[in-house]
C-alpha cells in the first residue's frame, strides 16, 4: 500500500497550489460492495461506507450536487458512466471481501476492475473500506491475501470516511490515518443518507445495513473484526437519528448489522443490556412506522449461554419489534473441539445448542400463531402462516488450524442433533477460510483448506441433502406466505425472486413473470436452500397450468380437469385430494352466473 503515516505517497494528489475549492470540487464515489463478518453491502443491501463517505464531504463543504455515485454493476452496465470517474475531481472507491460468498443482487467488483478505476480516474483517486485488508486473486474462500494499492494515490488505512473527510479539508494534498470518532459518523451518517436516491435499486428494491457498534471483545483467529479494537457502540439516538434520515429519502428496508453481537449493544462489550435494546427498536419504530422489514444478524451464542436470563429479555424485545423471517447468525465455526481451541473460539458445540433451543423458545413464534405474545384473539388464527419471527442462523467456517476429518462428522452431529430434538436453524452457512494480515490465521494461510477442498464437497452436499431440505420445510411449510417476493430473474421457464431481509430464501415461481414486481407468494415445495411457490392466494378459476402442477400431489392430469371444469364455486368443489391443506393458500374468485 502506499503511503506511510500520512497515508500518501510524497508524489501523489494534485500539485501543489492547484487543487480546487472545496465548493466546486467534483467527486465520484464507486461502490464496489463489502462483505464482512459484521458489515454487509452487495445489492440489495447498501452499506455504511457510501453513506458515511458522502456525510463526510459534505461535512467537509462538498455540496451535495457535486457527489454523484455509482455501484460497480451500474460501471458495467452502462458504459457511459465512466465518465463520470474521468472526470471527477476525486474518486473514491469503497469495497473488500473479507468473507467469501455468492451473491445474486451483485457481483463484487474484482481486482482488475478496481485498478482499471485506478487508471481512468484523471483526478485524485483515493481507495477505502475492508479492502484495506489486503486483496486476493479473486471474492472467494480457500485464498490468501496480501496487501496492495491497486494503483491508487491513497489509500485510506483507518476509516475511509475519515480519510475522505481530511483529504478534502487538505485540498487533496494528505491526511493522517485515524479512526473517526462517534460524534463524527453520528453527523456523517445522517448527512450522507441523501445518496440512497442514487442507488439503482432505489427505493424498492433497497436495505439499508445499520451500524450499531464496531469491534468485538473476542479473538477468533480468523476474523478481521477484532482489527477495529474492543467493541464501541453509537448511542440509540444517533441510529434511531440515522433511520428517520434514510426513511425521509424513502428507504423502508432496515437491517441492524454493523456489529458482532446485537446482544452486547450498549453494554460493556459483552453482557446483554435489555434497556437499550428497548431503546434502539422501540425508537426506530416510532420514526419509521411504516417500515416493510427490520432484521438483524449477528448474535454471540456465548452472551446467551452466559447471561441467559438478559439474554432471554433481550431476545423477546426484538421479536416484539422486528418483522418475521429474522436470522440470528450464530459464529459456532466448528463443533470440533481441537479446531475451537486451536482457534481461539469462544462456543463450544454444547453451549451453542443450548443458545439455539433459548432463540427457538423465545422468537421461534409465528405472527398470528398459537405462540404469538402479540396476537389480538379474536383475529390471531385468521391470519396466513408466516415465517418465524427469528431463529437462529449458524456459521460454520473450514480450513482452520486443527481441522480433520473427525472435523466435518463433529459439525454434522451438531446439526442433526438440532433437527431431531425438534428446534428450527433459519439457514446454515458453510464456507471456507480467508487468510487476512494482522490475523492468527496469517501463519497458516489457506493450506488446509486447499487439502481438503474434496472432503468439503462431499460433507457441504450432505448437509444440504439431509439437514437443510427437512429444515426448511420445518421452518417454511406448505402454505407459508411470503410476502413482497421481489422478482429479480428468469431461468427454465421459471422466475426467481427473494424478500428483503437477512438471508432471505429464494423463490422460484412457475412462469416467466415480469421482473422488479414485487407479489406475496405461498410456499408449496422445497429444495436444498429455496422453496417453490406460487402467487398467494392461488385461484384455481384462474390459475396456470405450471401453477397448478407445482403444489404436490397435482399433476397434468388433475391440473386440466380443474381447467377445464372452471369455474369453481369452492376450492373443496374442485375436489382435490393432497398432502398439503389447500384452503390456507388457494381459493376461487368469485364469479357471476350467466343470466
Amino acid at each position: 500500500m502506499t503511503g506511510s503515516d500520512s497515508g500518501s505517497d510524497p508524489g501523489s494528489g494534485p500539485d501543489p497550489g492547484t487543487g480546487t475549492e472545496t465548493d466546486a470540487l467534483s467527486v465520484t464515489i464507486v461502490d464496489g460492495y463489502v462483505d464482512e463478518p459484521a458489515h454487509f453491502g452487495v445489492p440489495p443491501y447498501i452499506s455504511t461506507y457510501p453513506r458515511y463517505t458522502a456525510g463526510a464531504l459534505v461535512d467537509a463543504g462538498v455540496p451535495r450536487e457535486q457527489i454523484t455515485y455509482h455501484t460497480i454493476d451500474g460501471l458495467r452496465d452502462d458504459p457511459d458512466r465512466w465518465r463520470a470517474v474521468d472526470d471527477a475531481d476525486l474518486m473514491i472507491y469503497l469495497g473488500g471481501m473479507t468473507v467469501p460468498g455468492k451473491y445474486v443482487g451483485g457481483t463484487p467488483a474484482e481486482p482488475d476492475e478496481v485498478r482499471k478505476l485506478a487508471w481512468t480516474a484523471s483526478g485524485t483517486s483515493l481507495m477505502g473500506g475492508p479492502v484495506k485488508f489486503g486483496v486476493g486473486d479473486e471474492n472467494a474462500g480457500a485464498t490468501e491475501t496480501e496487501r496492495q494499492d491497486l494503483d491508487f494515490d491513497f489509500v485510506a488505512k483507518g476509516d475511509v470516511e475519515a480519510a475522505v473527510h481530511d483529504l478534502v479539508e487538505s485540498g487533496l494534498e494528505g491526511f493522517n490515518n485515524r479512526m473517526r470518532d462517534i460524534d463524527e459518523v453520528s453527523r456523517w451518517a445522517q448527512e450522507g443518507a441523501f445518496i440512497v436516491e442514487q442507488h439503482p435499486n432505489h427505493p424498492e428494491y433497497l436495505i439499508a445495513e445499520l451500524e450499531t457498534s464496531r469491534g468485538c471483545a473476542y479473538r477468533c483467529s480468523f476474523c478481521t473484526e477484532p482489527l477495529y479494537g474492543n467493541p464501541s457502540f453509537r448511542p440509540a439516538p444517533t441510529v434511531v437519528g440515522e433511520v428517520d434520515a434514510l426513511a425521509d429519502y424513502g428507504v423502508k428496508h432496515f437491517r441492524i448489522g454493523r456489529q458482532a453481537d446485537i446482544l452486547a449493544y450498549g453494554g460493556d462489550g459483552e453482557a446483554p443490556n435489555p434497556d437499550a435494546l428497548r431503546q434502539l427498536y422501540s425508537g426506530i419504530r416510532e420514526v419509521a412506522p411504516n417500515l416493510d422489514t427490520l432484521h438483524l444478524d449477528n448474535m454471540n451464542p456465548i452472551t446467551i449461554v452466559n447471561w441467559p436470563e438478559k439474554s432471554r429479555e433481550g431476545i423477546r424485545i426484538i421479536a416484539e419489534h422486528n418483522t418475521p423471517g429474522d436470522t440470528a447468525a450464530f459464529g459456532l465455526e466448528s463443533a470440533d473441539p481441537i479446531v475451537q481451541e486451536e482457534n481461539n473460539l469462544n462456543v463450544t458445540a454444547e453451549e451453542c445448542f443450548e443458545a439455539v433451543r433459548i432463540v427457538n423458545e423465545e422468537a421461534g413464534w409465528r405472527p398470528g400463531g398459537p405462540n404469538d405474545p402479540t396476537a389480538d384473539a379474536t383475529t390471531g388464527d385468521a391470519r396466513p402462516r408466516r415465517l418465524p419471527k427469528l431463529l437462529p442462523g449458524i456459521n460454520l467456517l473450514h480450513g482452520l488450524k486443527g481441522e480433520r476429518e473427525e472435523t466435518y462428522r463433529h459439525n454434522r452431529e451438531f446439526l442433526q442433533r438440532v433437527y431431531d430434538e425438534g428446534y428450527m436453524l433459519r439457514r446454515v452457512n458453510i464456507r471456507q477460510v480467508m487468510s487476512f494480515d494482522g490475523t492468527d490465521m496469517s501463519d497458516t494461510g489457506a493450506e488446509i483448506a486447499n487439502e481438503h477442498k474434496k472432503l468439503f464437497k462431499r460433507y457441504k452436499q450432505q448437509v444440504r441433502e439431509e439437514i437443510d431440505n427437512p429444515m426448511l420445510e420445518r421452518v417454511a411449510p406448505p402454505g407459508t406466505v411470503l410476502s413482497d417476493v421481489h422478482l429479480e430473474y428468469h431461468q427454465d421457464g421459471k422466475t426467481f425472486g427473494r424478500q428483503l431481509g437477512t438471508y432471505p430464501l429464494l423463490v422460484g415461481i412457475p412462469g416467466e413473470r415480469q421482473l422488479g414486481r414485487t407479489i406475496d407468494i405461498a410456499v408449496v415445495d422445497h429444495g436444498y436452500r429455496s422453496v417453490t411457490g406460487v402467487p398467494y392466494p392461488l385461484d384455481l378459476n384462474g390459475a396456470s397450468m405450471d401453477e397448478l402442477t407445482a403444489i404436490p400431489g397435482v399433476g397434468d392430469r388433475t391440473a386440466g380437469d380443474i381447467v377445464v371444469n372452471r369455474p369453481h364455486e369452492s376450492v373443496t368443489d374442485a375436489g382435490l385430494e393432497t398432502a398439503i391443506e389447500l384452503d390456507e393458500f388457494v381459493t376461487t374468485r368469485p364469479f357471476e352466473h350467466a343470466d
